[in-house]
């Protein structure tokens, strides 16, 4: 008895989570269409200098990406080309940056003297900070966030540039279903703090997503087509009866959920990272080209549609995938060397149908991909 009352409550609560939810969802508030970036990584002793990854990105009609530093002659480079950047202050600089004087200092230096030339439209502070595994810098990230706003206000950027941070789905206890999404407790006090400085800025809470951790975990008990994008019965939220045909949406949908439970219901949501191996170890499943090129063809696919998740559909996703090269001084196992759809001397490391206008003269060149049937399915 005590176990279906259990059920009605958690029924219950989720229909009240859900109809604020959908209230906002059908505002203006998340009228807009999606946009796809890329991550470009620079971990590597090869990899093409900054004006030929300009030229790179022109050509497959990407006008977004993201960068993990604040690399000069990368800010330079950028400068006129229409390309929008999101740039990151490195983990260990968060303990000097919540002093304002030193945050000012920062973004008149490294910021500055970039804009507008280059299209700077977003600082991530830190990455993952939640989840990285020196818990010391936790209690740095949203006094640094508070003075580096702070510091683009007092230089007139903060209408131009958002702050936020991203973060690792591992800050959540639940993920599944959907609606049962919560943030593990330990990190409930800093969560807020979070998300209660994105709500005042109206920043986005940045995740990175990775469905193929999933599937490499528990490869007979998550169906490879599920995770794929691939056509699949797919599962249904028992609470709000949504259905979900994969698991990336799914994520996305678990961190709203567990954001309105904190009592934040308006924070729009992106991917900062998702994508999928190439090539990984001996016990590193499903890490191979094919899979690869189906994931990300397939998410591709989804992003020229504009597609939201089944919780705010109306509201297309920002997706940076990760990542443009395959970067071969990255620590670790093999498959973090091997996330690359380019090898470092810019040839396709597998074909998703993201054409360059010199490789297909009828790519239209307002798209920002050109679909091909080349990849496996």
């Amino acid at each position: 008895m005590s176990k279906i009352f259990s059920r009605i409550a958690m029924t219950n609560y989720v229909v009240v989570l859900l109809l604020s939810l959908t209230s906002l969802e059908h505002g203006l508030l998340f009228q807009r269409v999606s946009s796809l970036g890329i991550n470009y990584g620079q971990v590597g002793d090869n990899l093409p200098p900054p004006d030929k990854v300009i030229q790179l990105l022109g050509s497959l009609h990407i006008n977004k990406t993201r960068i993990y530093d604040t690399n000069p002659k990368v800010l330079s480079s950028f400068a006129n080309s229409n390309i929008e950047l999101f740039v990151t202050v490195e983990n260990q600089m968060l303990p000097s940056l919540v002093d304002p004087q030193q945050a000012l200092q920062w973004v008149t230096s490294r910021i500055k003297p970039f804009f507008p030339a280059t299209k700077i439209g977003g600082i991530a502070v830190g990455n993952e900070l939640y989840t990285d595994d020196d818990s010391s810098l936790i209690g740095y990230l949203v006094p640094a966030m508070t003075s580096i706003h702070a510091a683009l206000v007092q230089t007139g950027l903060d209408k131009y540039i958002q702050v936020s941070t991203p973060n690792s789905l591992s800050v959540l206890q639940e993920s599944y279903p959907p609606s049962a999404g919560c943030f593990r407790p330990q990190v409930t006090g800093v969560m807020t703090q979070l998300l209660s400085f994105l709500h005042s800025t109206k920043s986005p809470f940045w995740i990175n997503a990775y469905p193929y951790f999933a599937y490499k975990d528990s490869p007979t008990k998550i169906p490879l087509d599920y995770v794929l994008f691939n056509p699949n019965p797919g599962m249904v939220d028992p609470y709000t009866k949504y259905h979900y045909d994969n698991m990336l949406y799914a994520q996305v949908d678990a961190v709203i959920f567990a954001m309105a439970r904190l009592g934040f219901k308006d924070i729009e949501v992106g991917v900062s990272e998702t994508g999928w191996p190439s090539k990984g170890d001996g016990d590193e499943v499903g890490a191979t080209v094919a899979n690869a090129a189906v994931y990300n063809k397939n998410l591709l696919k989804r992003q020229l549609q504009s597609e939201g998740t089944p919780l705010r559909k109306n509201m297309g996703l920002d997706v940076y995938l990760f990542a443009l090269f395959n970067e071969d001084l990255k620590p670790g196992p093999t498959s973090e060397r091997n996330y690359g759809l380019y090898q470092p001397d810019e040839t396709m490391a597998y074909n998703v149908g993201l054409l360059s206008s010199s490789q297909s003269s009828t790519s239209s060149t307002n798209s920002i991909v050109s679909l091909t049937s080349s990849a496996s399915t």
